[in-house]
């Protein structure tokens, strides 16, 4: 199942294994080291992140629990490396990942700045291709891609991902994402208990109400 709750540093690791994935195959899967600094580089980043290496292992391993990420260690390594398994989980074409790609490391973009950039990472004969993948991407049964409302005074269409959860489009460009989470047991209770405090109240001020009343009649 895709998921719908990342932080932006989970984001920000799934782009990156993505996109080395796509341009550079021959350096793929990618260790803790080459992940880390793919994660802080400074061009096609928005927003440009500085991260510890602590801190992208963390979050690997909480990727490889929700079943994302896989570690490899092959014969003669002396690290572990990682892909990703979105393409596995999703059943993403080529061009779909390279779409989503660019919207997990890039934040929102219109539909020109969505094929422009994600151009790169496919070959040339593909590209075409493009619109129809961010539009499969948007009428999936569960979609993974949002069209944003067009802002007062903005020509076109805004495009963001949906792994972090629904999306409220803001002023200032930044992707503000609402996770979608299930309320825990105690929750639930609580919010019953609640109920049942206010119904009890409302219970009590009816009878002052009526009890009120019958002093006029």
């Amino acid at each position: 199942m895709l998921p719908n709750n990342l932080d932006p540093v989970a984001v920000r690791v799934i782009g990156c294994l993505i996109e080395k994935e796509l341009s550079t195959p021959d350096h793929y899967p990618l260790s803790l080291n080459a992940l880390t600094s793919a994660c802080n580089q400074l061009s096609n980043r928005d927003p440009v992140m500085s991260l510890e290496e602590s801190a992208v292992s963390q979050t690997i391993d909480s990727l490889r629990r929700q079943g994302l990420v896989r570690s490899i260690q092959s014969a003669g390594s002396r690290v572990p490396k990682y892909q990703h398994l979105l393409a596995e989980v999703g059943e993403f074409s080529r061009a779909e990942l390279a779409v989503l790609c660019v919207l997990l490391l890039r934040g929102f973009q219109t539909q020109g700045e969505v094929r422009s950039r994600a151009a790169r990472l496919i070959p040339a004969d593909d590209s075409a291709g493009l619109d129809a993948a961010l539009e499969a991407l948007i009428t999936r049964e569960t979609p993974t891609v949002a069209r944003l409302p067009r802002r007062p005074g903005q020509k076109e269409v805004r495009y963001a991902h949906l792994l972090s959860g629904d999306v409220i489009a803001s002023t200032d460009d930044v992707p503000d994402y609402v996770p979608v989470t299930t309320p825990s047991a105690d929750r639930i209770d609580a919010l019953e208990q609640l109920a049942n405090e206010l119904r009890n109240e409302v219970a009590d001020l009816r009878a002052q109400l009526a009890a009120f009343r019958k002093q006029f009649e």
